[in-house]
């Protein structure tokens, strides 16, 4: 289970950089997932509910943005988002909507990023 792995390390990198920063509470945190990274954002988000109880995460709003596939075709020199056939969730094909190539250059869309982390410090009172 792929997701199981993912989700640990975004947890450790959330807590972390909360531990780093001296947090109390994570209040918020932001992951992208690119469209081609091979997870299923249900389990994922499922996995990370689960392993995040007991911790000061346990409260914390956690938002997933997609990131969509960026490719350069080889073909037609096209340079923006491909077409994605996902039908096989674990190996999608990449094709350019110019021209329906598969002959394409993945240039972005197979990350998962921790982009943002809210946190709450202690008073320094």
């Amino acid at each position: 289970m792929h997701e199981l792995s993912m989700a640990q390390g975004i947890i450790n990198a959330v807590l972390e950089t909360a531990e780093a920063n001296n947090a109390t509470d994570v209040n918020e945190v932001t992951i992208e997932v690119g469209r081609l990274a091979m997870i299923n954002p249900e389990q994922l988000e499922f996995i990370l509910g689960v392993l995040i109880e007991n911790t000061i995460m346990e409260d914390a709003e956690v938002k997933f943005e997609e990131i969509p596939a960026e490719i350069d075709c080889h073909d037609c020199k096209f340079h923006g988002e491909a077409i994605l056939d996902d039908s096989d969730h674990y190996a999608p094909l990449v094709k350019c909507p110019k021209c329906d190539s598969l002959s394409v250059e993945i240039l972005n869309g197979k990350d998962i990023v921790v982009k943002n982390i809210v946190i709450e410090k202690p008073d320094d009172n």
